[in-house]
């Protein structure tokens, strides 16, 4: 028998012991929520529930691999759980014995993400659309807008409006793209990973007798990170639960942040007769909500500020949490005259942190988009201080980083023919082979004249192309002859527009390479601007080769950061426009969901907490100030080590790379490494995710 009273604390005993009928469990960060959902289940097992007659269903395997080795070590080894797993695995359970029901047949195939790009490309073409004619959505952008319409239960009219508004034009045409993919997969016998949710639904929807079946053999329904759930999701879930009306959910509202994949708060907002009446949809007016307040992760000086923070929130459940530590040393909060100095003072600290006794592998900078990380990146390497990058690929490695550097690499040096075909595959009608066509007609040309008459040798849809290239490079002749005007000058020409078509999340690859433009103000000469760029792009190749044993310290978006924990968290570029996201002050609910945002990256770190920020240094920031999550916090919870929100810094004067060497005296011991860009965000990448 377990003992329940001595390896749980008060809050989670009761769930543990209480959580017949509609549950809540509010799980603060670090509270033991995996501990308690885990111990339940063994509860209901000792107390003569068959295994089978449980549903536990999580968000990723590795959650679910985490549960059930639990489960079994507290069993000794005896208990399996059967249907245990992610939302995608259990559907696809239950599809594969009753697919006929909905015109599939039992044997269907599941797509990948890959695999449904391809199928779209076969869409669009049978739809009569020809990218290399004109500009239209890629086969990815298209996969995202589907994508996103069917798990947040809304149409591609109104997905458009809110994610592509200049797009309105082409809702009739992406519509009858949806629905041939969708005849076409059932032709097929495929799935996607949005059909498996779909699909359970509405089969739970068409067949009494199924969904009678299920709701009858699980007696008791367990679902983690409720929080995160869309409304296909949190619907599945009440049918699942709908004789025995024994649902337990887990989650945090508090930690609701992926809005852009629909997830919807209102799930768990709606939950309990509380919510339900305060936001509407569908709850258990009964339910009973258990609060894990409990922290084993973080000091009470953090914990403070978190509850500080969040604590502004409107559309909530109210948490405090308590931790068991004792108290350390309060959070600092401290501004900075612009990126690189604020760069500078993180990398100074990290050294530090290391002598006094903190590995390296126990910290973390976590920050709010992709292109915050840019200047530290810099001085990571200048430093030499190893690290790895989560949620995405190190800045001078993405691609549109390197499509901008192109222009600048052909600008530079007109016989570069690697970046000329990267340039020129770029434009509409311009394949491989009329690429090489002009590029051996590049070689012979001398004037602006002579390039601007080579469309000729092109077909009608490749003179567009060539046209298209033609406009950028006249742009980038009219400007000053410095690697920031030369970005502008690409930004400011049809190279946004293709963005837009191109990938589904452009508006963060054009804070990239606005970024960029910034970043290259530090440096006049463009040959040598591009050497740094490239040695930049190099150094991931030369730390993995410094093998997998060397600690390094984690640069995260906050997104990616979720669920982790490291000694020492800094959080960089806490300024006004950056974070928040400029954009969620006219989103609905957006600048909540932002604080949420901030609230899970000062909840990831255990005894050291930074919050920094600079005055000027990076695009419509000049001189800002602070983030308004900072102007909110209670004074007395941080140390004020310099932070005046009135305050005005000079910029420091750093007109070339300080510390660096001639590049051309390094040239030689440059790697280079072709660095895939990756697919597109979606819930899964692989079937072996499920």
């Amino acid at each position: 028998m377990i003992d329940y009273i001595n390896e749980l604390n008060e809050e989670q005993l009761k769930v543990v012991q209480n959580g017949d009928g509609a549950c809540l469990v509010l799980a603060g960060a670090g509270s033991g929520k995996t501990r308690t959902i885990t111990y339940r289940v063994a509860h209901l097992i000792e107390q003569g529930v068959d295994p089978k007659n449980i549903l536990l269903v999580t968000f990723t395997n590795k959650a679910a691999k985490e549960m059930i080795n639990r489960v079994q070590e507290l069993s000794g080894g005896k208990v399996r759980l059967p249907w245990s797993g992610t939302f995608h695995h259990v559907s696809y359970r239950i599809l594969k014995k009753y697919a006929p029901l909905l015109n599939y047949k039992s044997n269907f195939s599941i797509l990948d993400s890959a695999d449904s790009v391809d199928l779209i490309k076969i869409c669009l073409k049978q739809e009569g659309v020809d990218r290399k004619q004109r500009r239209f959505p890629s086969a990815k952008v298209v996969q995202s807008i589907i994508s996103y319409a069917r798990n947040a239960g809304e149409t591609i009219e109104q997905v458009l409006e809110l994610k592509h508004p200049k797009w309105s034009d082409l809702n009739d045409v992406l519509s009858r793209i949806a629905d041939d993919y969708r005849i076409r997969k059932l032709s097929a016998n495929v799935m996607d990973f949005d059909d498996l949710l779909v699909n359970l639904y509405l089969l739970l929807l068409k067949s009494e007798r199924v969904r009678d079946a299920y709701a009858t053999q699980f007696q008791y329904v367990l679902v983690d990170e409720y929080q995160d759930t869309n409304r296909v999701q949190a619907s599945i879930i009440r049918l699942m639960a709908g004789k025995h009306k024994n649902i337990l959910v887990v989650g945090d509202d508090a930690q609701s942040i992926y809005s852009f994949r629909a997830a919807d708060i209102k799930n768990i907002l709606a939950f309990s007769a509380k919510g339900g009446s305060a936001f509407g949809g569908e709850g258990y007016p009964d339910a009973k909500i258990f609060k894990l307040e409990t922290n084993y992760r973080s000091t009470p000086d953090i914990l403070n500020l978190a509850n500080d923070v969040i604590a502004n929130n409107i559309k909530q459940y109210d948490k405090d949490l308590k931790s068991i530590l004792n108290p350390f040393t309060k959070p600092e909060v401290l501004p900075f005259s612009d990126n690189y100095e604020e760069a500078e003072f993180i990398a100074e600290r990290i050294l530090e942190l290391r002598e006094e006794g903190v590995p390296l592998k126990e910290i973390s900078v976590l920050f709010r988009a992709s292109f915050h990380s840019q200047a530290l990146e810099v001085e990571l390497v200048k430093r030499d201080i190893p690290y790895d990058y989560r949620g995405g690929v190190r800045f001078f490695e993405r691609a549109h980083i390197k499509d901008v550097l192109a222009y600048l690499r052909v600008f530079n040096n007109k016989d570069d023919v690697i970046a000329w075909s990267r340039v020129l595959n770029m434009q509409v009608g311009i394949g491989p082979s009329g690429a090489q066509k002009l590029i051996q007609a590049i070689a012979l040309a001398d004037t602006t004249e002579e390039l601007s008459q080579f469309g000729s040798m092109l077909s009608s849809r490749g003179q567009m192309g060539w046209n298209d290239f033609m406009s950028v490079w006249k742009k980038m002749l009219l400007v000053e002859k410095i690697p920031s005007e030369l970005i502008k000058a690409v930004l400011d020409s049809k190279y946004t527009e293709y963005l837009e078509y191109e990938y589904q999340d452009y508006r963060e690859r054009l804070q990239d390479l606005l970024q960029l433009s910034v970043f290259s103000e530090r440096q006049s000469d463009l040959p040598r601007f591009l050497a740094e760029a490239s040695m930049q792009e190099s150094y991931n190749t030369s730390q993995s080769e410094r093998g997998s044993d060397d600690e390094k310290i984690i640069l995260s978006t906050v997104h990616q950061a979720k669920g982790l924990e490291w000694q020492a968290v800094f959080i960089l570029n806490l300024s006004a426009g950056q974070f928040p996201n400029d954009r969620a002050l006219s989103e609905a609910d957006g600048v909540e969901e932002e604080r949420r945002l901030f609230y899970v990256a000062l909840t990831r770190a255990k005894k050291y907490l930074y919050l920094t920020y600079p005055l000027s240094g990076g695009f419509n920031s000049l001189n800002s100030g602070p983030s308004m999550f900072l102007e909110e916090i209670n004074r007395d919870l941080i140390s004020e080590s310099g932070f005046i929100a009135s305050t005005v810094f000079t910029p420091s004067e750093q007109s070339d790379f300080s510390g660096w060497d001639d590049p051309s005296d390094d040239v030689d011991d440059i790697v280079y490494e072709a660095v895939d860009e990756g697919g597109p965000r979606s819930f899964l990448r692989g079937i072996d995710e499920l």
